[in-house]
């Protein structure tokens, strides 16, 4: 089933994700999907500071992952944008079962190495400000999770 959450600015973008971060679990795992400038880095940014994560949240774009592990679970932030050319292994899975929650940007670029259990959220852009998230579950958490917030 998928659900649909229009934001018609970036306050609301980070709602959503400070909804989800409510919700939050161990091993949790959230892949974003989106046009360049659709919001994807606002709703991580929402995410960490929700979690109690201090620091200047930036798209890990040259290090491909970031970790954060001073907020109530660590974060591990990935933008896999880059590896779309190479087929590197450089341990993404491994961060799956690190007890913390790991957000990826990008994620269509690497299907192949998700996890079954996790939750899509796809960033559609309708205009300047407005933006549709299409949240997609798998498994009974993440059914949960959007059950609640929607």
């Amino acid at each position: 089933m998928e659900y649909k959450i229009t934001t018609y600015n970036e306050r609301d973008t980070a709602l959503v994700a400070e909804n989800i971060e409510s919700e939050k679990f161990p091993n949790m795992v959230i892949c974003l999907t989106g046009d360049l400038g659709s919001g994807k880095t606002v709703f991580v940014k929402a995410f960490a500071k929700a979690l109690g994560i201090e620091e200047d949240i930036t798209s890990p774009t040259f290090n491909i992952i970031k970790e954060y592990p001073n907020g109530e679970l660590p974060l591990y932030h990935m933008d896999v944008y880059r590896l779309e050319e190479h087929d590197e292994d450089i341990g993404i899975e491994d961060y799956y079962d690190k007890k913390g929650v790991t957000i990826i940007e990008w994620a269509d670029m690497i299907k192949d190495k998700l996890p079954e259990e996790r939750l899509d959220i796809k960033f559609k852009i309708i205009d300047e400000n407005t933006r549709v998230l299409v949240l997609i579950p798998y498994g009974k958490e993440y059914e949960d999770i959007c059950g609640v917030i929607s």
